[in-house]
């Protein structure tokens, strides 16, 4: 019997649900399992708890970053959001990482991009953590990003 892996797909959401899901569906295709926080909100410890679980449970993270940071969350004295306590949890448990990077902030429009100096800066240090700890694929659109 063949195995189904589970691929746990990470990243903003409201900008990227189209991305989603056709990555949902290429999976799918794919014979693969896709899971995100789509399934659950990522708002409280209980939800962040159900999310690592998901993590843990999952055969590969797919990571997709474009224009914006995302919901955040302080940490001590850091403010991280959830896709990258996502990204962390998974380099930290040692989980394989699939992650794909929009640079061309340029070609997206205002309401899919960071309007924050400090939304815009989180991002740019965000994108160079992914592009120093794992291997990284550059997309530009939804046709490029599921061909990869």
């Amino acid at each position: 019997m063949k195995k189904k892996h589970q691929v746990f797909v990470s990243s903003t959401y409201e900008d990227l649900k189209e991305e989603r899901k056709a990555i949902s569906e290429a999976l799918l295709e794919s014979d693969c399992i896709p899971a995100g926080m789509e399934l659950f909100p990522a708002s409280n410890n209980k939800s962040w708890e159900i999310i690592k679980k998901a993590i843990d449970e999952s055969d590969y993270y797919l990571l997709v970053i474009a224009g914006r940071y995302g919901s955040t969350r302080t940490i001590g004295c850091h403010i991280v959001s959830f896709t990258e306590m996502e990204f962390n949890y998974a380099r930290k448990t040692k989980k394989p990482i699939l992650a794909f990077i929009n640079d061309n902030i340029q070609k997206m429009t205002v309401d899919k991009v960071e309007e924050t100096i400090e939304g815009r800066e989180r991002l740019k240090l965000f994108k160079e953590k992914v592009k120093n700890n794992c291997q990284v694929s550059f997309w530009d659109n939804g046709g490029t990003l599921i061909s990869e």
